[in-house]
């Protein structure tokens, strides 16, 4: 049974660490929850397929309103500055990977363990 990962902060760090997920082909990690306060999945999607560093990502990728897809893995995406707002609980979120930087200690990272 894989661990379900949420990923909070989807720049350079947050996505590339799903890139890494996804190149490593690590079938035990399973990514179920994008959140980004910076543009819509299909801006972000775009982010993720074409970075100036680290070149075209091979994966195929789509969008919708509020899921990107990779290579079929349907990840829900999110866009709140809000983590009380994040239903980790309902999508069954082990451990959450914190990229934004701003929850950087116990006190203030304690939110997403209290969502579920």
């Amino acid at each position: 049974m894989p661990i379900n990962v949420a990923i909070t902060g989807f720049g350079r760090i947050g996505r590339l660490i799903l890139r890494a997920i996804y190149e490593l082909n690590r079938k035990d990690i399973k990514v179920v929850a994008i959140n980004s306060s910076r543009g819509d999945a299909a801006s972000n999607a775009h982010l993720l397929k074409y970075d100036s560093a680290h070149g075209k990502f091979a994966a195929d990728i789509k969008t919708n309103d509020h899921e990107i897809i990779i290579n079929g893995d349907v990840i829900k995406f999110f866009t709140t500055r809000n983590p009380e707002e994040l239903p980790w609980d309902k999508l069954n979120v082990d451990v959450v990977m914190e990229c934004t930087g701003a929850f950087t200690s116990k006190e203030k990272s304690i939110v997403h363990v209290n969502q579920g």
